[in-house]
Parts: C-alpha cells; sequence; structure tokens
C-alpha cells in the first residue's frame, strides 16, 4: 500500500534524520514492543514523517499486546475451570493431565507465534520503506494513523 492521501509538503523533502528515525521505529518494535516506537514519536512528532511510521508501529504493537494478553487470560480460565471440575476426594486411580491444556495450549502458542512472525516482518518491510522515503502504511492500521497524522 502506498502513501496514498498523505504526501510530502511542497518545496520540503525528508532529510536522513527522518528517514533513519522512521525506520528505527519498525526495527525496534521487533525488540522492544512498544516502548521504542513510542519514545521515537514523542520525541520526533514534529516529523509527519516519522510520526506516521513511529504511530503505525506503536499501534500495531498495542494490539498484539491486547491478544497476548487476551489468550493468555483464555488460557488461564480454561486451565483453571477444567482443573476445578476434576474429581475431588480421595480416589484410587492416579490424577490425569488436565485435557484442556492440550487443546488450548497449542493454540495460544500458535497466536503468539503468529504476532510475532507479523511483527517480524512488519518490521523489516517497513523499516525498508521507511528508510526510501516511502509513506506506506499497515494493511488497516496506516488508514487509521493517515487520519491523524493529516489532522
Amino acid at each position: 500500500m502506498s502513501g496514498e492521501g498523505i504526501e510530502a509538503l511542497p518545496g520540503t523533502e525528508l532529510t536522513q534524520d527522518e528517514k533513519a528515525f522512521a525506520a528505527l521505529s519498525h526495527a525496534l518494535m521487533v525488540s522492544t514492543w512498544w516502548i521504542g516506537p513510542l519514545i521515537i514519536y514523542l520525541t520526533k512528532k514534529e516529523s509527519r514523517f516519522v510520526s506516521f511510521h513511529s504511530l503505525q508501529a506503536l499501534f500495531w504493537q498495542i494490539i498484539f499486546t491486547l491478544l497476548y494478553a487476551g489468550g493468555l487470560a483464555v488460557f488461564f480460565v480454561v486451565m483453571l475451570s477444567t482443573v476445578l471440575s476434576m474429581p475431588q476426594g480421595k480416589t484410587t486411580a492416579p490424577p490425569q493431565f488436565p485435557a484442556a491444556f492440550f487443546l488450548v495450549f497449542p493454540l495460544f502458542w500458535l497466536i503468539i507465534m503468529g504476532g510475532f512472525a507479523i511483527s517480524l516482518t512488519l518490521g523489516i518491510i517497513y523499516c525498508l520503506k521507511a528508510m526510501r522515503g516511502e509513506w506506506a502504511g499497515y494493511p488497516i492500521i496506516g488508514r487509521w494513523v493517515r487520519r491523524i497524522v493529516r489532522a
């Protein structure tokens, strides 16, 4: 997706610093989650280009963190309900491992690994685009950020 709707201001050209900070916000999101893009946004928000790229990385990391926390909560609720539904008291049979663990844990693991793979891919692709000075937006998130930066 190209930078439709956001263009550089007439007569202004992006500086190397702007390109570097925009790229750094995408690269840092892989290792620092939302902290790196937030710091870059707060320190360089006077630049529309840097704001555009750092807010995209920041929004993606917020969404990913919420999905992670939601998945973790579902995992714990399922595990707790499975353990609480097990028969209590003295039984001669050995305790069984909760069956829900085998169903929920692989799903939770896939969500986490998939999210990390998406973060890594977005970080690399959009880091390179920012270094070239492109106003490239993430799918869906890019449109939200365009409205914010344009205002």
